[in-house]
């Protein structure tokens, strides 16, 4: 992990180094690479892929100082705006993401009073100005999915609608599979669990994707929800195996145990 941090360290250096202006015909290709850059960074220091940490907040609070710099500099652009918001809107729930001992809390779960309202009001300000001056891009799009979140002063009051449609315009500007599983969950919410099933369904034979423990998980609970503990726990346990967060892990385990026996472990 030790070696994974200063690695991520390197490349917010190389990324902050890539902040003088670039000849015309490269600013494009460039700003995007470094956009990309800060966000790989920021995710994982948010959830970390592997050790036995939750999340490293060093990574993301350098992840988003650097992205205001950007933002100073390039103030006219509206993905710049939007990476920000939704680093601000989505590093607002740090506090409440783990419980004693580090365990990971779902953000249906979670004690939305200990986010942090000063930074979801500025991401939301963000989001919400950008988006009346810039096309949507695909950060511009998470960070207005993670303000719908925001809003919600309860997990029950969040409108899945209009997540849900957020995330079909995404797919049709920047498909990723990771988009599609996050869309399953959404028109799970509104349609059901099966029919977030038959959205995943189409992700099995995407090789990006097919053994990430993200896909097994989020089939787990949709499974679970849609009256199916025996499938649900053979998901879950697909899952546990897949990652190497041992929190993840933990959490895992848990859903396994939570649910009735469906065969030997």
């Amino acid at each position: 992990m030790a070696q994974r941090i200063s690695r991520a360290k390197q490349k917010i250096k190389a990324a902050g180094a890539r902040f003088a202006p670039p000849p015309p015909d490269e600013r494009d290709a460039r700003l995007r690479a470094v956009l990309h850059v800060l966000y790989l960074i920021f995710n994982e220091g948010y959830t970390a892929s592997g050790g036995p940490d939750l999340q490293h907040a060093d990574l993301t609070a350098e992840a988003i100082r650097l992205t205001r710099g950007l933002h100073r500099l390039l103030p006219g652009d509206g993905e710049v705006a939007g990476l920000l918001a939704l680093m601000l809107l989505t590093d607002a729930r740090r506090a409440a993401r783990s419980g004693p001992g580090g365990a990971l809390v779902p953000l249906a779960e979670q004690d939305r009073t200990r986010w942090d309202r000063a930074a979801i009001a500025e991401g939301t300000t963000l989001i919400t100005d950008a988006l009346t001056w810039s096309p949507p891009g695909p950060y511009q799009l998470q960070a207005a999915i993670a303000a719908v979140h925001a809003e919600a002063e309860h997990a029950d009051d969040t409108d899945w609608r209009q997540i849900l449609a957020l995330y079909r315009v995404l797919s049709h500007l920047a498909p990723n599979p990771m988009v599609t599983l996050n869309e399953a969950v959404a028109l799970a919410m509104v349609d059901g669990p099966r029919a977030g099933l038959d959205l995943l369904a189409g992700l099995d034979g995407d090789e990006r994707v097919a053994g990430h423990h993200r896909l097994a998980a989020v089939r787990a609970h949709l499974l679970e929800r849609a009256g199916d503990p025996a499938a649900a726990r053979a998901e879950y346990r697909r899952a546990a195996r897949a990652t190497t967060s041992r929190p993840e892990q933990r959490y895992l385990q848990a859903r396994i145990a939570g649910l009735a026996h469906g065969g030997e472990d």
